[in-house]
């Protein structure tokens, strides 16, 4: 039970509610949900061939706040449940051990009839793992380098009423640890999964809240300025286990196309000294070392979510002496507005699909 209660708390801060009070309208409904999930590992590494013969299997036990129109983005969006799990997997190798994970997600209704609900659902969160890379104890682990990682997880969902409040969920998913790079090897571990189980709808049909239709948002057509620096830590291999600062900063403008996107244009510049030490025991003794400073320029993109958007930048190097990686560079992350001018987000930078850093920013909006 207290399980189940310190879940409703969290749901009920993600979906900005605040409890019952006098005068309000009453709380959303929840979703509880207990499902099995298995699945393989893909293989996209020769070097991981030998870890992923076994089919890793696992039980996840979530609940679900359904969004109700109290909040104008809830209609947006077409009434979204707001959630979160906690996720076991046993990997049946004594390689990799077994992994337990929390993560928050939110959950799009495609289709919705009284009896039956097809949902897309997208979350993120943190893992651990009971067995990490060792150089002299568990060598071949060369998914896990960390016991502690991030977890990406995308999944469709169909459930079908067996009764008023108990559903039956099919679901296919596919979920992604790595730890950003701040420990190495760092191949990471895709899953795809088929999940079966059951939920325990509060309220079914859902009805939302009969509410006067939300106001467009007074900023569109509106520009911006966003001042913003991060920090990050990573390492350069598994032998080398020093972890190296990398910063950042950034000069954003924006503008606010309509109710869910902004489109962004950024100037930006990090330092990485893991570079520099990469560079120093490469190079002739004799040698000037190459500035590994680098400024790069980029087009992005935030789908909002109220206070809460998912970041996704294209960038484009145009200073970088030392060239350690490919001229261009992506990012994905989430920003959270703790007010109308401060800002924070977590940022995984990204060369060619490979986790280069990942970035805690802090930044203010002009």
């Amino acid at each position: 039970m207290r399980v189940w209660a310190a879940l409703s708390v969290v749901v009920g801060l993600l979906s900005g509610g605040a409890g019952p009070v006098r005068g309000q309208a009453p709380r959303a409904p929840l979703v509880g949900g207990l499902y099995a999930q298995g699945g393989f590992i893909v293989a996209h590494s020769p070097q991981v061939r030998h870890l992923v013969r076994a089919h890793p299997t696992g039980l996840e036990l979530n609940l679900q706040r359904q969004t109700t129109g109290l909040a104008p983005w809830h209609a947006w969006y077409g009434y979204p449940k707001i959630g979160v799990a906690l996720v076991y997997y046993d990997y049946h190798n004594p390689v990799l051990g077994r992994s337990y994970a929390a993560s928050f997600y939110l959950n799009k209704t495609y289709w919705r009839t009284t009896r039956q609900e097809l949902n897309f659902r997208l979350g993120t969160g943190v893992g651990w793992f009971t067995q990490g890379f060792s150089q002299e104890f568990n060598h071949k682990n060369t998914l896990v380098s960390s016991r502690v990682s991030a977890m990406l997880q995308a999944r469709v969902e169909y459930d079908r009423a067996l009764s008023r409040q108990v559903g039956l969920l099919v679901g296919v998913g596919l979920n992604h640890f790595s730890n950003g790079a701040t420990a190495k090897p760092n191949l990471g571990i895709n899953i795809p999964t088929v999940v079966l189980g059951l939920n325990f709808h509060q309220q079914r049909p859902f009805h939302p809240l009969d509410v006067p239709p939300p106001l467009e948002p007074t900023d569109i057509g509106h520009n911006f300025l966003n001042l913003s620096t991060s920090l990050g830590l990573k390492r350069l291999n598994e032998i080398d286990q020093e972890s190296y600062l990398v910063n950042s900063v950034s000069v954003v403008a924006g503008r606010r196309l309509n109710r869910k996107s902004n489109l962004l244009a950024g100037l930006e510049g990090f330092y990485d000294r893991s570079l520099r030490a990469e560079q120093r025991d490469t190079a002739r003794q004799d040698a000037p070392l190459v500035d590994v400073k680098k400024a790069g320029v980029f087009l992005g993109h935030e789908l909002l979510f109220g206070r809460l958007a998912l970041v996704t930048h294209l960038g484009v190097y145009v200073y970088n002496p030392y060239k350690s990686n490919n001229f261009y560079y992506e990012r994905v992350g989430l920003k959270y507005h703790f007010t109308n001018r401060l800002f924070g987000a977590i940022d995984l930078k990204v060369h060619r699909g490979a986790a280069d850093v990942l970035e805690w920013k802090a930044g203010i909006k002009l």
